[in-house]
This record gives structure tokens, sequence and C-alpha cells, in this order.
């Protein structure tokens, strides 16, 4: 059986994200569900790298003294497969918020497609999106975003070594990319539409790896507060 001082000591734990979960809450429900289950007052608990509501897929969550860990996790590769939709964009550059423009696509061959993944692959300067959770000036993104203000937002430098496009089916694109910690594949759709000549968002995401962890050895939320205390 497992005990306090599993969790305290620290431990590493992938959990498979649910949609419309934000991660701080599946931090907040596994803090409460170890405190619950082991009756004690206070336990470290933190994610290695958030995932957007609309995102499934792979968080890491470190526990007690493996919380100390959260940076190095943070900083390793990770690999995300998603879809795209083009000819339309949205202020949140994915489904959080209603298409607001359109584009002709008409022009937009298979082969276009597969050629314009080359201009995203390496170093290149990227904008995070405005609904996001950075700060500025001590208020989130989607705070200003959300009160109609606009505020300027600085690109910065990230890192992409694949970009695969796995699926053509009409106007929805699948694809995976592997690519260094801090990037936003939802401005990688949108500048992705673009470079198209056209615009696209986001329309789903899943992150499946970080470093050596893959979402394959991820449990369920469900399945995770059903082991807790087991082997």
């Amino acid at each position: 059986m497992k005990t306090a001082e599993y969790y305290q000591s620290g431990q590493v734990l992938l959990i498979d994200k649910p949609l419309n979960w934000t991660s701080f809450q599946v931090v907040n429900k596994l803090r409460w569900e170890i405190r619950q289950a082991f009756n004690i007052k206070k336990i470290k608990v933190g994610h290695a790298g958030t995932l957007d509501p609309l995102a499934t897929g792979l968080l890491v969550i470190c526990t007690g003294k493996m919380t100390k860990q959260i940076d190095t996790f943070q900083g390793q590769i990770k690999e995300y497969t998603g879809t795209l939709v083009l000819g339309s964009t949205t202020p949140s550059f994915d489904l959080e918020t209603e298409i607001n423009e359109t584009f002709p696509t008409e022009h937009i061959s298979e082969d276009l497609i597969y050629k314009a993944t080359a201009q995203f692959i390496g170093e290149i300067q990227q904008y995070p999106p405005v609904f996001s959770a950075l700060k500025k000036d001590g208020k989130r993104l989607y705070e200003f975003a959300r009160a109609g203000e606009t505020v300027e937002i600085k690109p910065r430098t990230v890192s992409i070594s694949e970009f695969e496009i796995t699926k053509i089916v009409g106007l929805h694109i699948d694809f995976r990319v592997v690519c260094s910690k801090g990037t936003y594949i939802r401005s990688l759709a949108n500048d992705f539409g673009k470079a198209l000549n056209s615009g696209a968002h986001l329309s789903a995401l899943r992150r499946t790896k970080i470093g050596d962890f893959d979402v394959k050895d991820a449990l369920s939320l469900e399945s995770f507060i059903e082991n807790l205390t087991s082997e």
C-alpha cells in the first residue's frame, strides 16, 4: 500500500489531462485527493508545463521533494499532435473564441501545405497568443484580451525541430510538432495560415511527450485517483 510518505518523499506522476480542465485544476484535484486519502494537512504538488483547457495529454506532476525538479522537466523538449483548420481565424487562435475572420483557400494545394512547414523548422520568432496566461505588468494577457484592451506583445525565440503533416482532409490538417519550451502551438497554427496566404486556427491539441516521458504511460485522472493508495 502507498503511504503519505510515498508522496511526500517525492514522486513524478504522469497524468493524461482531460479536455476542459486547466492544468491548475488538475494539480488542485490531485493535492486534495492525496490529502484526503492519507489525512495530511499539507503536501507540495506542481506541474511541469501548462496545457490549455482545450488541450489534452501529458501533464508531468511532481509531489513532495520532486517539485524541486519541475524547472528541469519544464525545459525539456515537447511533442504535440493536433489539428488545424484552414481558412478562418479566432482571437485566441483556437476554439476558445469564435471565428472572427475568414480567408480564401482555393489557392492552397497539398503540396503547398507540405512545403510551408519548412519555414518553421529551427529557431523562429513567435508572438504568444493574446489569450494566454503570460503576465505583463502583473496581469495575465488573457485578462487584457477579455477586457478588450490592446497590449503590446513582444516576440520570443523558440525552436522547432520537427513539423510533420500527418493527414489532410479538406481544410483540416493533422500534424505532429517537436519543439522547445515556450512554444505556442496555437501561434504556430495562426502563423501557418499566414504562410499559406490564408488563415488558420487550432481545433485540437494533444501533448504526447515531455523529454523521455510519454503520454502512453500516463493515467487518466479517474484511474490515478482509484489507484491512489494501491501498489
